[in-house]
């Protein structure tokens, strides 16, 4: 059954060749896309079976367990599902729209390592996919030794100190476009490869490092509602966007709920004929963490727990390993309901259980492992972009129950039954 993993040479392919892709590039959003449900999990393999390896193979194997740990791909919640609902049906419904004006928008809210780019960047990847197989009988495919000049998605991230020229550079950059010097210059260059490249969808990640005290960061705004007027569905992803100031000059329409943009004022933005706009339109939608104070989310945390069990390639993983006892209640103090901290929790954790030789995921275990989110250079900590951590969570008190004449104790910190 293991040979069947390991190919013909005997070497497993999920070691990755070079860095990981820059979907800030099209290049780097092309490969993403395309590999980004390619990773084979190791196989379900018992001790025995693992024992009668040889070194090499079993440390082999330890490698492609651990790559499956923290390759487990994007586990769809409730939460996430509403947000995948909405944007692919937005960039859908946009994209078959031929009359002139500007397009709805979308805002993507949620707290740090709530998922939020992940989930947005995966809607966006399935339709891109979709859009591009209604356009092979129309479009000519790519001509080797040429850039792909269809390119129905950008991805670009808001640059930490936010000006209208760095926000187009963002954008030109993605192409690979060259950088004009001016800004209008820029500003044209920006509406020709969206306009060349058929872009349909342009996703603005971490836009709320805008902060609206600057001029600048208006201006960028500004800009950034203009860019409706180009026949593109605008996707905006950030941190906690209602409190963040970036509605302050909207208003909610009571009859769709929509948040409404009016046009900005003369002299107060960049461009002279801000009068001359239409108001902007943005459904508003939250990615939020699990909660555990309802049945329902309670549930939904524990399928989500699930879901993960059945990925974890442990030799003594067990059915409810993650889902009974007080491990789910633990699970989500630790993390208060927050998947990318559950994430790093668990993948920390099947490490030391690996190495170890525990080859389960205990309390006492996960007790001992720090929620460390390491280096985070990339990601703006004034922005809340990092979320605050929980430390001191006890561990629930295992009890005793009845085995023969002998008392023993339930690891999994309920009763035997897993209640």
């Amino acid at each position: 059954m293991a040979d069947q993993a390991w190919g013909e040479n005997g070497i497993v392919p999920f070691l990755r060749a070079g860095p990981p892709p820059d979907r800030t590039r099209v290049e780097g959003w092309r490969q993403w896309q395309e590999r980004r449900s390619t990773f084979i999990p190791a196989p379900r393999l018992t001790a025995e079976e693992f024992a009668a390896m040889s070194p090499r193979r079993r440390a082999l194997h330890d490698l492609h367990r651990t790559a499956t740990h923290v390759n487990m791909g994007l586990l769809e919640t409730p939460m996430s599902a509403k947000v995948t609902k909405l944007m692919r049906g937005r960039m859908r419904n946009n994209a078959l729209n031929f009359e002139p004006g500007t397009r709805d928008g979308l805002m993507v809210s949620g707290g740090g390592y709530l998922g939020k780019t992940e989930t947005a960047c995966d809607a966006a990847a399935t339709f891109e996919m979709l859009w591009r197989d209604l356009h092979r009988q129309l479009l000519p495919g790519p001509v080797p030794g040429t850039r792909d000049l269809f390119v129905p998605v950008a991805y670009c991230r808001t640059p930490v100190r936010a000006t209208p020229k760095g926000l187009c550079a963002a954008v030109l950059d993605f192409y690979g476009a060259p950088l004009p010097k001016t800004l209008n210059g820029m500003i044209r260059a920006v509406r020709d490869s969206l306009r060349d490249h058929r872009t349909t969808a342009l996703l603005l990640d971490d836009i709320t490092r805008l902060r609206l005290h600057r001029e600048d960061d208006q201006d960028t705004l500004d800009l950034v509602r203009e860019l409706m007027d180009l026949n593109v569905t605008l996707v905006l992803i950030g941190v906690d966007i209602p409190r963040s100031g970036l509605l302050r000059s909207g208003y909610p329409d009571p009859r769709t709920g929509q948040w409404v943009f009016p046009p900005a004022k003369p002299g107060k933005s960049y461009n002279p004929s801000a009068a001359t706009q239409t108001e902007r339109r943005f459904d508003l939608v939250d990615l939020d963490p699990f909660d555990y104070d309802t049945a329902a989310g309670m549930t939904a945390f524990i399928q989500h727990l699930a879901g993960i069990e059945d990925r974890l390639r442990l030799f003594r993983a067990r059915p409810g390993m993650l889902t009974e006892g007080g491990m789910p209640e633990y699970l989500f103090r630790r993390t208060r309901g927050i998947v990318g901290l559950l994430k790093r929790l668990i993948e920390d954790g099947c490490t030391e259980a690996i190495e170890s030789g525990a080859e389960e995921l205990t309390l006492e275990l996960l007790s001992a492992i720090p929620i460390n989110l390491g280096n985070l250079t990339d990601r703006d900590p004034t922005a809340a972009e990092i979320p605050e951590v929980p430390t001191d969570v006890p561990v629930p008190a295992r009890k005793p129950r009845r085995k023969g004449r002998n008392t023993v104790y339930d690891d999994r910190g309920g009763s035997a039954a897993g209640g």
